[in-house]
């Protein structure tokens, strides 16, 4: 039986993630070849830094995780960071405190998600105002005064943001696309921040990014999605292929276009990778 895990290996994972994240060259984003979106890599491991211990908090519900969070993130950088971040890493740090495979007790952990945790995520949500969030026609996250229960406004959500759907599938997006091309780039022998990347532009080529999707429309994240598929097919990252991915990186930053949930997906799939890892499972 996989053992739990006790909450300072969890918090040293998130902060070993997140800081793997900025690492890689990932196109569009924030990484340490380039800034961009009017932010910098230190705004990312302050980020990390702070947000690690409520995130790792023990014994805390998913919905305070979040909240915590983001609250200590907004108290050190003034703006969002990581509520994408925080939203899948909580219900993965919540789950390996239990016994028992990390994803069994993924689904407990989302099918036990009560009103508190609605609350917490809610308020989360309204102090990160997330770029392009808008108004739902029901569930609307910035109605204070009434709160769904979690897993029915994520399910509302979730046709329109792959985080949302996350908490309605058991993450699959994790299982069927981030953790099996980090399983390859490993068997391809490419170094840590090249594993990371092909994690990157595993999410970025086969669904379209949330984020993109909600500050410029579900078609302009498609049609992203598919000039990437197109324009990285081929790819060979043990080259090491800086100036094709930089050129790409400043197109998408010059368009304004930021895959950010591809990038909040690659934190999430290698802080899985290192819970799985520590608990001695494989996917």
């Amino acid at each position: 039986m996989s053992a739990r895990l006790p909450s300072a290996t969890v918090a040293d994972f998130y902060r070993a993630a997140c800081l793997a994240e900025l690492d890689a060259l990932k196109p569009g984003n924030v990484h340490a070849y380039a800034p961009g979106h009017r932010m910098v890599t230190a705004d990312f491991v302050a980020s990390a830094e702070v947000s690690a211990p409520p995130l790792a908090a023990s014994g805390a519900r998913v919905g305070a995780r979040v909240l915590g969070g983001v609250e200590a993130t907004f108290a050190a950088v003034g703006q969002n960071t990581n509520l994408g971040i925080l939203l899948l890493c909580a219900p993965l740090a919540r789950a390996a405190e239990a016994d028992g495979p990390l994803f069994e007790g993924l689904s407990a952990v989302l099918g036990g998600l009560d009103a508190s945790d609605a609350a917490d995520v809610f308020a989360a949500i309204r102090l990160a105002s997330p770029g392009g969030l808008g108004k739902a026609p029901r569930h609307d996250v910035t109605d204070a005064d009434t709160v769904p229960p979690l897993l029915d406004a994520m399910a509302e959500a979730a046709h329109r943001d792959r985080i949302a759907r996350a908490y309605t599938d058991g993450f699959r997006d994790l299982s069927g696309i981030g953790l099996p091309a980090l399983a390859q780039a490993r068997a391809k022998g490419l170094a840590a921040p090249w594993t990371t990347t092909a994690v990157h532009l595993a999410y970025l080529t086969a669904v379209p990014d949330s984020h993109i999707a909600r500050k410029h429309g579900p078609e302009r994240a498609e049609a992203v999605r598919m000039q990437a598929a197109a324009r990285l097919a081929g790819l060979d990252l043990a080259q090491e292929p800086l100036a094709a991915l930089l050129d790409y990186d400043r197109f998408l930053k010059r368009e304004g276009l930021n895959p950010g949930t591809s990038a909040d997906f690659t934190v999430a799939t290698l802080f899985a990778d290192a819970l799985l890892a520590a608990r001695g499972e494989r996917m």
